[in-house]
C-alpha cells in the first residue's frame, strides 16, 4: 500500500513543475483567446456583410453565420477541453520535450525558430490533411470540417476532435524538437491561430496584414479547398501542392491568374495652355 501511495505522490509531483502551468494551462488559454480575437471580428463582418466589402468576398454565396455560429463555438469549446486533458495526461512525456522557461533567446533566434515552425508545420499539415481525404478518414473524421462549404473565420476550428488533436500535436512538434523557449512557443501559437482565422475569413482584402508573410497567398487558397473538397491541402503555403503532384483545387490557379495586377498610379493631368496663351 505504501508503495502505491509513494508512486502516486511521485506522479503528482511532476505536475508541480512550473512548466506544466506555462505549457499546458497558459498555452491553452492563449490559444483560445488569440483565436477568438482574430476570428470574432471577421465573423461579425461576415454576419453584417457590408456593401463596401462585398467586392472582396471570395464566394458569391451568403455566409451561413446564423446556422453555424453556435455549433462552431460548441466545437471550439469541446475541442479545447479535450486537447487540454490530452496535454495533462501526456505531461509525463511532454515534460521531456525540451520546451523551457530559461533565459529568453535573442530576438533573431525567436524569429528564426518561428520561421522553422511555420515551414515544418505546413509540411506536416499538408500530408496529414491529404491523408484525411482518404475515404475512411474523410467519412469518419474530416467530413465534419467540410460541412461548411462557405467558411467564415470562426469555422477555422470547427472540426472533429481527432483532427483537432492531430493539428494541435503538429503545432507542438516544432517547439518540442527545437527545445524552444515557452515565449517563442506562445508567439507561434498566436501566429497559428491567426492563420486558422484568416484562412477561413472568406474575404480577400488587399490590406490583409497576413499577406506580409512571404509566399502566403491569402484566404483564397483554403477557401477553394472548402468549395472544391479536393486540393490545396497545405495550411499556409501553396508551393507544396505544386511540389507534390499538382494538387491545386480546381479553378484556383485560374482565379489567381485572373486577379488584376496592382494598378500603376495614374499621373496627374497637366494643365493645357489656353487659346490666349498660345
Amino acid at each position: 500500500m505504501d508503495s502505491v501511495i509513494d508512486t502516486l505522490k511521485s506522479t503528482l509531483a511532476i505536475y508541480e513543475d512550473e512548466r506544466f502551468f506555462f505549457i499546458a494551462v497558459c498555452s491553452t488559454l492563449l490559444s483560445i483567446v488569440s483565436f477568438l480575437a482574430f476570428a470574432l471580428p471577421w465573423t461579425w463582418v461576415a454576419y453584417k456583410n457590408p456593401e463596401s466589402l462585398k467586392k472582396y468576398r471570395i464566394q458569391g454565396r451568403d455566409f451561413p453565420v446564423k446556422r453555424w455560429l453556435v455549433p462552431s463555438l460548441q466545437r471550439f469549446a469541446l475541442n479545447n477541453l479535450v486537447s487540454f486533458l490530452g496535454v495533462v495526461l501526456s505531461w509525463p512525456l511532454v515534460r521531456h520535450s525540451g520546451i523551457h522557461t530559461g533565459p529568453l533567446p535573442a530576438w533573431y533566434v525567436i524569429v528564426a525558430q518561428i520561421a522553422c515552425f511555420i515551414v515544418l508545420d505546413d509540411f506536416l499539415y499538408y500530408w496529414m490533411h491529404r491523408t484525411l481525404h482518404t475515404p475512411w478518414l474523410y467519412k469518419h473524421v474530416h467530413s465534419v470540417h467540410h460541412r461548411i462549404t462557405t467558411p467564415f473565420a470562426l469555422t477555422g476550428n470547427y472540426m472533429h476532435v481527432v483532427e483537432f488533436m492531430l493539428t494541435s500535436t503538429l503545432v507542438m512538434t516544432g517547439p518540442a524538437l527545437l527545445g524552444a523557449h515557452v515565449v517563442t512557443m506562445w508567439l507561434w501559437i498566436v501566429f497559428r491561430q491567426l492563420e486558422a482565422a484568416d484562412g477561413h475569413s472568406g474575404y480577400d482584402v488587399p490590406w490583409n496584414p497576413a499577406l506580409l508573410v512571404p509566399f502566403y497567398k491569402g484566404p483564397v487558397y483554403h477557401d477553394f479547398h472548402h468549395r472544391r473538397f479536393f486540393g490545396n491541402y497545405a495550411g499556409f503555403f501553396a508551393y507544396l501542392d505544386k511540389l507534390f503532384g499538382g494538387t491545386y483545387s480546381k479553378g484556383y490557379e485560374d482565379y489567381r491568374r485572373a486577379q488584376p495586377p496592382v494598378a500603376a498610379p495614374v499621373p496627374e493631368p497637366q494643365p493645357q495652355p489656353s487659346q490666349s496663351q498660345q
